[in-house]
């Protein structure tokens, strides 16, 4: 009896997957560097404007270099790091992060704040593989799907809590401790990397070639990926999806900070909670991220068996109809949280088909580095969605009100200044007794959404045509 008991109970626990420490390690690793990532990203784009005063176009041109950095740097980091070791290259990507960090919060001027999130942008895009890669290293076919699910929820569990709880309060005191307190919290993981981290590529299997033998390995790989266009095209069709994501760090957060009425939704969590809660520009993160966190296993499992091209065109469609809600959404907070809602739920839908379907078109002998170069959607949406959007902003919305703001200034003797944000001349119109509302409706919002809602329908137009003509049976 004895015997049987104590083999049920090692049965038992065999059920239940253990992961190593150093699994663990990175997991919170994971959760710390996305938080504070995503915390700074919450409000960048409005800080940019409203706090240091840049113009909408300015901001753009930060956002689409620097995002850009972070989705294709990881191609080059991940190889360089096989070379190096995953320590190495961690405590270079967490040092990187915290100096990165802390200059943007002592920066003023336009050439330092882009050359301090471009340090910054390097770190994270160093960061990203040397975590999945260890997770992948220390986890086996018995506990690697949940292992990455862990990882995955870790990501929209620091994307959410952050900006929900941290960037709230610091932003009350000052914005730059937002940007401190990332510092912090990313460069201070130098510590148990140096204590803590163990490597998990043992020396035998480093790769042995030269840093510079290895980068021109990386580099005649990216020119194999690129001479398939088929698979080029794909992306680059793909990518029109994550020119509407990316405007969830730009135009969204400029609109919602001024068309948008909040009032509402702050009486009715109040009167719940006996708060003095707000809504500000980075629950739009929050939003997103506690829509993942509640329906992407849901929506995963539905979706599990259905083919991945319907089921992305499916979640274009959804996220597309999202983006077309936002045009109805200037003074009611209800229908643009219901618009980002769907947003997210269309994305949850499309992009873990999008990473499987890559899978079946890639080569077999050239897996992973497709995958790998599958992130250029990333670099493609951030910089063409930045760039784009900020200067549709500034056409149809900032220009329309600053004009307007200007012309009644002259009338009464005053001059605006040039290169100027939306709200900077909100805000001086307002004190010089111009009234909120005559100013903004001057403004089209509503034709941003719209003209995005239309790149959502080009995006599925393109890929149906992709499928149909030229993607291979």
């Amino acid at each position: 009896m004895e015997k049987i008991l104590i083999h049920k109970k090692h049965k038992k626990r065999r059920l239940i997957p253990i992961f190593p420490k150093i699994y663990w390690l990175v997991i919170l690793f994971e959760f710390f560097e996305r938080g504070s990532y995503y915390g700074m990203m919450s409000i960048l784009a409005v800080y940019l404007t409203d706090q240091l005063t840049f113009s909408e176009n300015q901001a753009g041109n930060v956002l689409g270099i620097i995002q850009p950095i972070v989705y294709f740097f990881p191609i080059l980091a991940g190889a360089i790091a096989d070379k190096l070791g995953y320590r190495r290259m961690l405590t270079i990507a967490f040092a990187l992060l915290g100096v990165g960090y802390f200059l943007v919060s002592q920066s003023t001027e336009y050439t330092t704040i882009f050359v301090s999130l471009a340090v910054l942008a390097v770190g994270a895009g160093i960061f990203k593989p040397i975590i999945s890669g260890t997770i992948a290293r220390v986890t086996d076919k018995t506990n690697s799907t949940l292992g990455f699910g862990i990882f995955y929820w870790a990501i929209n569990f620091g994307a959410f809590l952050f900006p929900l709880l941290i960037v709230p309060y610091l932003k009350s005191i000052s914005w730059n401790y937002v940007f401190v307190a990332s510092a912090l919290f990313t460069g201070l993981l130098i510590i148990p990397t140096i204590l803590f981290y163990r490597e998990p590529i043992k020396e035998t299997e480093k790769d042995k070639e030269s840093i510079l033998k290895t980068i021109f390995s990386i580099i005649k790989k990216i020119g194999s990926v690129l001479i398939d266009w088929r698979f080029i095209l794909f992306i680059f069709i793909y990518s029109f999806f994550w020119i509407l994501y990316f405007q969830m760090y730009g135009t969204v957060l400029w609109y919602v900070s001024i068309f948008v009425d909040a009032t509402p939704l702050n009486n009715f969590v109040n009167g719940i909670t006996g708060l003095n809660w707000r809504f500000d520009v980075e629950y739009v993160v929050v939003i997103n991220a506690f829509t993942i966190i509640l329906l992407q296993l849901i929506v995963s499992k539905i979706v599990e068996r259905t083919p991945a091209i319907p089921t992305i065109i499916t979640g274009f469609a959804i996220a597309t109809l999202g983006m077309f809600l936002l045009s109805f959404s200037s003074g009611n907070i209800w229908v643009f949280i219901c618009g980002l809602f769907v947003f997210a739920f269309g994305e949850m839908t499309a992009h873990p088909k999008y990473i499987s379907y890559l899978g079946l078109i890639a080569p077999e002998d050239k897996k992973a580095t497709y995958l790998g170069f599958g992130f250029l959607y990333g670099v493609f949406g951030s910089f063409i969605g930045s760039f784009l959007g900020s200067r549709l902003y500034s056409y149809l919305v900032s220009n329309p009100i600053i004009d307007f703001v200007r012309t009644r200034l002259e009338e009464q003797g005053n001059i605006l200044q040039h290169n100027i944000s939306l709200s900077e001349a909100v805000r001086i119109g307002e004190s010089f007794g111009i009234n909120r509302a005559e100013m903004l409706i001057n403004g089209n919002p509503s034709g941003v959404w719209l003209i995005f809602s239309v790149f959502g329908l080009f995006a599925i137009f393109c890929l149906v045509l992709y499928v149909r003509f030229i993607a291979k049976k």
